[in-house]
């Protein structure tokens, strides 16, 4: 592992199919980590012959016609991506020398408690000679983590020739194969769940079991909502000889994209519990990794290998950011949303950025859209829902489902099918109109059916947009998905300005009233508890009530902890325990209906 100082104390999640595909190319010279999702092979594919033209490198068309040709792609891919960002760091570090400003960019975007920036100014002031200079240089600078991102829910099976193929062509397991069989030396995050096959499939691979020097080639990053989740599958990983090195903390609903509500457990609290287990966690977690190794014959950590745990979800300014670390003691700070409108770092088409730039906390919303029956945050005006909402008026619903990420429904033949289809949905509303309902209630059934969308393509295309690619087949427009916190933001920024603002150097939000973190947090989960009850009225039963009653138990215990927590703020104490107490009343006025036996 490297002794080197750490640069930022923040990354860039994963965030869609496009919006951080090339992300590492563009921010990953300045000691910026960020994460590619690799859901999507196609677009990858794009992507690499766009970039290989670009850097005049080699470029060979996989096509789908290629045996395993999902792997290869995203292998391709990544080797290109890392070549270019040690490209791009060479050429930064040699800028030492003449003097073109990429240097100073570097040092001058890292923090000013960063050690790595007070040692950089004490030696160069120091030194006389340019091959002591650059001797540090290199000894020290370090470009951020290019990372990647695999879904486990998206781990459908493939067919060639009407033949099913072995599990391994699975869509998540090749993804996986992937980023094994590339040059890359990083994080491999896993999101959506556990996926027990496909945590079964890693042992395949050499480079994610630790070497003689306790090094890691490869890791493994678990994104989280929950203590007990992450000790499950940490453990459940050990038992493989696997390490997870990082638990990501994901807030349940004040994120972006897929939200995944825990069962009430607010984010507080949570992180409090990873802060006093930590310890423990990485004591447990090693016995069994130990005893996993030895029996297969693998190298044998000695002590336990390294373990982060970071924070994402809804972080807006200079002193959440400050706050996170003092408190819970994070190793880093994931800042998504407001770097959708930071060009310098993501890939947003102009017109998607110009309508998340004026976004309100109105044009901000948990939808239905999503094929995977998760709510997803969502943004009024984005031209995917536009074009949708003018097929469903030309009574057209409905996908040509070209890709089949998220198909995860299976036809009469047993071949997976997607509830954003044409197929899907024109079978759907034949047997809808055979059950001759009222008009009100037909409607509201029409709506559930034909309000899924393509997030396949729409999650995709603003790169193909953005970059002038030419792309086939219909048009599905821009879908995006970014948190609540985007309300907040509401300009295009350059890299160094959204630096500063993290940094607490300058404060690029002109709202007024932006709620803590904690708070938006606990307002969203509020609605989310009172729409659930609401559902339940009418088809009740007792598995819903203990479900209600476990959440309405966390919810009042996460309450209590922020109650605890802003009565030690030295600032905005007031302020924070008044939204509290309000959204207390708020709650606690919510019924859980009584469930009567028959």
């Amino acid at each position: 592992m490297s002794n080197k100082p750490q640069t930022h104390s923040f990354h860039i999640p994963v965030m869609g199919l496009a919006y951080t595909v090339d992300s590492p190319i563009k921010v990953a010279k300045y000691g910026i980590s960020s994460v590619i999702s690799i859901v999507d092979d196609f677009l990858i594919e794009k992507m690499n012959e766009y970039y290989s033209n670009k850097f005049k490198l080699p470029y060979n068309e996989i096509s789908t016609k290629v045996e395993d040709y999902r792997a290869k792609r995203i292998t391709s891919y990544l080797n290109t991506v890392d070549t270019i960002v040690k490209q791009k760091f060479e050429n930064l570090k040699k800028s030492y020398e003449d003097k073109s400003g990429e240097l100073e960019k570097y040092i001058e975007m890292l923090p000013d408690f960063s050690e790595l920036k007070q040692n950089f100014k004490k030696k160069f002031e120091n030194y006389n000679l340019k091959e002591d200079a650059i001797h540090w240089i290199n000894n020290n600078l370090k470009a951020g983590s290019i990372d990647v991102n695999i879904m486990t829910k998206l781990d459908k099976a493939n067919y060639s020739k009407n033949e099913q193929l072995p599990t391994e062509f699975n869509d998540a397991h090749a993804a996986l194969r992937g980023f094994a069989n590339s040059n890359l030396e990083s994080s491999i995050i896993l999101s959506a769940g556990m996926n027990p096959r496909l945590y079964s499939y890693f042992e395949n691979f050499e480079d994610f079991f630790p070497n003689e020097n306790n090094y890691l080639k490869k890791k493994i990053i678990l994104k989280v909502s929950d203590y007990r989740s992450a000790l499950i599958q940490g453990k459940f990983l050990a038992k493989k000889g696997l390490w997870v090195s990082e638990y990501r903390i994901e807030s349940g609903l004040n994120c972006g994209g897929h939200a995944f509500a825990s069962d009430g457990y607010l984010l507080g609290p949570i992180l409090e519990e990873f802060k006093n287990h930590k310890e423990a966690l990485i004591k447990d977690v090693h016995t069994i990794l130990t005893s996993a190794l030895e029996s297969k014959g693998k190298s044998v950590p000695t002590e336990p290998l390294n373990l982060d745990i970071t924070v994402q979800g809804g972080v807006g300014t200079s002193d959440e950011h400050e706050f996170l670390f003092k408190k819970y003691n994070v190793d880093s700070v994931g800042w998504g949303t407001p770097f959708l409108l930071v060009p310098e770092a993501t890939t947003v088409d102009s017109q998607t950025r110009k309508t998340l730039s004026v976004a309100k906390e109105k044009d901000l919303y948990l939808s239905n859209v999503s094929p995977l029956g998760v709510p997803f945050n969502s943004l009024n005006g984005n031209t995917n829902d536009i074009i949708r909402n003018v097929r469903i008026a030309a009574d057209k619903s409905g996908s040509s489902c070209p890709k089949k990420f998220l198909a995860l429904c299976l036809d009469e033949n047993g071949r997976p099918l997607c509830t954003a289809s044409k197929k899907y949905q024109s079978k759907k509303l034949e047997e809808l109109k055979s059950e001759n309902l009222e008009t009100e209630e037909f409607a509201k059934q029409k709506e559930l059916i034909t309000d899924k969308t393509c997030l396949c393509e729409g999650l995709a295309n603003a790169a193909f947009i953005d970059y002038n690619i030419e792309k086939k087949g219909e048009d599905q427009g821009v879908a995006i998905c970014p948190g609540p916190n985007m309300a907040y933001f509401d300009k295009e920024l350059s890299l160094k300005e959204m630096i500063q603002h993290i940094y607490g150097k300058t404060n690029v939000i002109s709202h007024k009233n932006r709620p803590h973190m904690f708070i938006k947090e606990l307002d969203m989960y509020v609605d989310y508890f009172s729409n659930k009850v609401h559902e339940v009225k009418g088809a009740y039963n007792l598995k819903q009530q203990k479900y209600l009653k476990t959440f309405q138990k966390n919810m009042v215990e996460g309450i209590e902890y922020y109650q605890q927590l802003f009565s030690t703020f030295e600032f905005n104490k007031e302020s924070l325990l008044n939204d509290l107490n309000r959204l207390k009343d708020d709650f606690l006025t919510i019924q859980i209906p009584v469930f009567e036996k028959a």
